[in-house]
């Protein structure tokens, strides 16, 4: 499939999937938001794909954030239903299959940090910087901000950074737990492909069911998310992939597994 605003190579598995509007900082227009669903909708049942790392072309941007000159003359109703397409965009990066890097090259502002956020985990150039900024255009995050990042990092730090609409460096992401990671700008995309090619090697079955687990569980009360963990546990034993795993750690091999 082609997409206008967006790139996507897939090599070992690996896809990496660039936003492609350089020169409005990647913002997210509606189209990009429609192509993206597109995308993560069509990876969850392609078997080439076991691991997507999602960046931003150009030096400057990851995401720079919504695109406001489509936004700005936005009636309530319309608004709502923008936003709502993009919160099932963002769920559906969160919740689908396959896991998610970040490789954040630039800014992450707004949807920009929100799509982040998104990711399961998040390898930071040391020039990106993220942010919340809405404060200062009148709004609130509507893409799912509010609640992924004190989820994050804590209600005090995500308020602070809500409210205050700052913009912070790969650094301070890292130092308050938005970033994993942070590597100098020209290593990003070979430690995004270097972490991406270690998940995507292990059994994919376990590697879904984990993220299933830790997405689904951390909405849970912990008893009844210890419960679905062991049930998820359990579904492991009936897979070949188990089986090759505690057979190769008892006969001290590297283990085979199926592509899943």
């Amino acid at each position: 499939m082609t997409y206008q605003n967006l790139l996507v190579e897939v090599t070992n598995h690996v896809a990496t999937l660039t936003i492609n509007r350089p020169r409005a900082l990647n913002a997210l227009n509606l189209e990009t938001l429609e192509e993206l669903k597109d995308y993560f909708t069509a990876v969850q049942s392609d078997p080439e794909t076991k691991v997507v790392i999602v960046t931003g072309a150009g030096e400057k941007a990851f995401v720079a954030g919504g695109d406001l000159s489509v936004m700005a003359p936005l009636d309530p109703m319309p608004a709502r239903a923008s936003a709502r397409l993009a919160q099932s965009v963002l769920n559906l990066i969160e919740q689908g299959t396959r896991p998610v890097i970040a490789a954040v090259n630039g800014y992450a502002l707004g949807g920009g940090c929100e799509l982040a956020m998104a990711c399961d985990i998040r390898i930071a150039s040391e020039k990106a910087r993220f942010g919340q900024p809405e404060v200062n255009l009148g709004i609130l995050p509507g893409w799912g901000g509010t609640q992924r990042l004190p989820r994050l990092v804590g209600k005090g730090k995500a308020l602070e950074l809500l409210l205050t609409g700052e913009m912070i460096d790969a650094a301070e992401a890292l130092r308050i737990g938005l970033a994993n990671r942070v590597v100098p700008a020209d290593q990003l995309l070979a430690e995004a492909q270097t972490m991406a090619a270690k998940i995507a090697g292990k059994g994919q079955v376990a590697v879904r069911l984990c993220k299933e687990a830790v997405v689904n569980g951390l909405e849970m009360e912990s008893l009844r998310a210890a419960s679905y963990e062991a049930d998820l546990f359990a579904l492991c034993f009936a897979t070949e992939d188990q089986k090759e795993g505690m057979r190769a750690f008892l006969e001290k091999r590297s283990a085979h597994f199926k592509d899943g």
